[in-house]
């Protein structure tokens, strides 16, 4: 559900102006930016599982560093801690920490049980929302879309740049989530890591974004 991701990274700026919304994906998206990495050097594994379900086409084996929910609160803590010493904004703290574990949090209304709690837990949860394609799409865009009239209503662009540059973001977001459903299961696990990491550099855009409003 990483549309939904992004849709409580635009609305935390209502809540907490000070921090980037490039910093707020950062810290939504914080487990899905380690995943990848931790596929690649071995320490988290999926399983390339094709099915008629596009929302069930990987079967997530292992990934207790990346996305239980002892890692997340710890990982928000992290951030949370680093983005006080640096700015002393202790609302902006809080969000951030929060928005890394809301990760989870979604995480377990749309995953089949397969998220961990602790990073040795054997119980695995998850509320199964995939399983239902057609709900699963109408709920990651209603979130999607309620983040973004937020952050819109919440902003206002002070040059063409963040005019524009809003938009064009919340397309390509759409279109990377379309794509996401319609695109055939990837070909390797490597691939599908390295196609991932595309999450990194696509929080430069919100940042860059966020620059050009008020």
């Amino acid at each position: 559900m990483f549309i939904g991701h992004f849709g409580l990274a635009f609305a935390a700026k209502r809540v907490a102006p000070r921090p980037s919304l490039g910093l707020t994906f950062v810290a939504a998206q914080l487990a899905d930016l380690l995943w990848p990495i931790f596929l690649l050097v071995g320490i988290e594994h999926v399983r390339v599982a094709p099915g008629t379900n596009p929302f069930l086409n990987l079967d997530f084996t292992s990934y207790p560093w990346s996305h239980s929910l002892l890692a997340e609160l710890v990982l928000g803590a992290i951030l949370g801690a680093l983005y006080f010493a640096a700015t002393g904004d202790r609302r902006g703290t809080w969000v951030l920490f929060a928005l890394v574990p809301s990760h989870w949090m979604i995480d377990w209304i749309t995953h089949i049980p397969d998220l961990p709690l602790t990073p040795w837990s054997t119980t695995k949860v998850g509320l199964g929302l995939w399983k239902n394609p057609t709900a699963t799409i109408v709920v990651e865009l209603l979130v999607f879309g309620i983040g973004v009239a937020i952050y819109a209503r919440s902003t206002r662009a002070i040059d063409k740049r963040g005019k524009y540059g809003l938009w064009s973001l919340v397309v390509v977001l759409l279109l990377f989530y379309v794509a996401s459903i319609v695109s055939p299961p990837p070909a390797s696990v490597t691939a599908l890591a390295a196609g991932a990491l595309i999450g990194w550099p696509l929080c430069l855009w919100p940042w860059w974004v966020d620059r050009h409003r008020s």
